[in-house]
């Protein structure tokens, strides 16, 4: 759900309220919750990208798999891996590794998690990267980028730049009409 932080009063005790403007229609949900304890998470708002570019991209993938005989989630892998911003690196003891690693691998194709030596005894450094299904707009239009010119580069034909920018442009549009529908519903 998207919206906006408006306040934040502190209470004698120490607790504090935060008051949250939303952009959809909330009444009922917070009748479900309203007597109940709660799990809050607030985060930054980030645009995800539109269905028709992970469309582009898996047709890209096809492709390439097709003309090199290479798995079609190995070349998806590759290309996760070799764009910059979509995982992080953290130190894990030993003991942990394993189950991490299959945790996290557990949630898709594209959620890859590898090790390497860490300086640190007893522990593991670990690469964690995340599926494209969590990718910003630019983090997407980076994947897609790359397969493109992995594409071009065996020869198979790709879609010209100007039809590219103008799946991102319905991308950017499809999203503000879902903003204004939200607006006009409150």
């Amino acid at each position: 759900m998207i919206g906006n932080l408006k306040d934040l009063t502190i209470n004698r005790d120490g607790t504090q309220n935060i008051t949250i403007t939303v952009k959809a229609d909330f009444r009922e949900t917070f009748d479900e919750l309203a007597t109940k304890e709660v799990e809050v998470t607030i985060k930054p708002y980030s645009e995800h990208r539109r269905l028709d570019i992970n469309a582009r991209a898996w047709v890209l993938i096809d492709q390439i798999a097709e003309k090199t005989g290479i798995k079609k989630y190995d070349v998806y892998r590759e290309a996760i891996k070799d764009i910059g911003g979509v995982s992080d690196v953290i130190c894990v003891k030993d003991i942990a590794v394993d189950t991490l690693c299959r945790n996290w691998r557990d949630r898709g194709e594209g959620w890859m998690a590898i090790t390497s030596p860490s300086k640190l005894p007893g522990c593991t450094n670990v690469t964690l990267y995340y599926g494209s299904s969590t990718y910003t707009k630019a983090q997407m239009a980076r994947l897609v980028d790359s397969l493109v010119q992995d594409a071009e580069q065996i020869g198979i034909p790709t879609m010209t730049p100007a039809e590219y920018e103008k799946l991102l442009d319905q991308w950017g549009r499809k999203i503000e009409k879902k903003r204004e529908k939200a607006d006009e519903k409150k």
